[in-house]
């Protein structure tokens, strides 16, 4: 898909790198309270992004408002069940991810919202839903070296997600595959990569939904999942990038066609520096008005000479 991406916008080098380390919350929300929505009006719909310049020193980027820093949405993932349609992507600029993002419709595309937060810094893999509740989203925090491997898990059929770290934190792997059987038992393997202490891949196991995971192998070599991940577009449903109108387009197989149901801009919002607001000049002092006197001196007739 990033290959892709940078066919496609070869008149802007688009071109991804891993990104600076991100920074997951503690405690993440499960559902963001005031999602944007995007209304599907038949042309591709932007990303609502505002860089800020927390974002941008984070990311060590260099922009001014002569030279602002490009950037861009990914869609990398989707799966849908019934009328609800998930779809997984990121926003990066030409170097590095910036954030995640998740969004999901639940009218078959006509409206569009994001039900977790962005978390600056990660990638989202791979989703698999299984019934019209239950449902999974790997992850993991992806520099200097992929690490942090959690999952997102839904009960009430992608309304709300909840985060839930495979690993302790700060050691380092990504989930390279994963399959559930059951609402409540699955498998998934981690690739550990450069780890010296361990065997590069493990298989884990839960048995309560990926609440938690117990070991069960180590190899040196590839372990393979006995059920793969299914390939989306044999479900019925692909992402496609559009080169004519420069976005990602999310189609339904209907027959031997594909026809399109949503499409998002790859450019979206630029990152620059704030603008630069003069604070208001104070306001001038009151002058003070005399005060009258509180009994006046009665007015005089003027006298007359007999």
């Amino acid at each position: 898909m990033r290959l892709t991406v940078a066919l496609l916008l070869a008149c802007v080098m688009v071109a991804q790198t891993p990104s600076a380390s991100p920074e997951l919350a503690e405690s993440p929300k499960t559902e963001m309270k005031s999602p944007p929505l995007l209304r599907n009006e038949g042309k591709p719909m932007g990303i609502p992004f505002a860089c800020t310049d927390d974002d941008m020193q984070w990311a060590g980027m260099s922009c001014s408002e002569e030279e602002p820093c490009p950037v861009y949405l990914e869609l990398s993932g989707i799966d849908t069940v019934g009328n609800r349609i998930i779809v997984l992507g990121n926003i990066h600029t030409e170097s590095m991810t910036l954030y995640s993002l998740l969004m999901s419709s639940e009218d078959g595309g006509a409206t569009w919202q994001e039900p977790y937060e962005r978390l600056r810094g990660a990638g989202l893999n791979h989703i698999q839903l299984i019934d019209f509740q239950n449902g999974w989203i790997s992850g993991e925090t992806v520099v200097p070296v992929a690490r942090d491997p959690f999952f997102l898990i839904t009960s009430d059929g992608g309304k709300s997600w909840r985060m839930r770290p495979v690993l302790a934190e700060g050691m380092g792997g990504a989930i390279r595959q994963f399959h559930f059987e059951s609402a409540s038992s699955g498998t998934m393997v981690i690739d550990r990569m450069q780890s010296a202490e361990s065997s590069r891949y493990e298989l884990y196991d839960t048995p309560n939904g990926g609440e938690t995971w117990m070991i069960r192998r180590t190899s040196d070599q590839p372990i393979t999942l006995p059920h793969p991940a299914p390939d989306p577009a044999s479900s019925g449903w692909r992402i496609r990038a559009d080169s004519h109108s420069k976005s990602f387009t999310i189609e339904k197989q209907q027959g031997e066609k594909w026809s399109g149901v949503a499409s998002f801009l790859v450019q979206i919002e630029a990152c620059k520096p704030a603008p630069h607001v003069m604070p208001p000049p104070p306001p001038e002092p009151e002058r003070e008005t005399p005060a009258a006197p509180e009994n006046p001196p009665s007015p005089t007739k003027p006298h007359r000479k007999p």
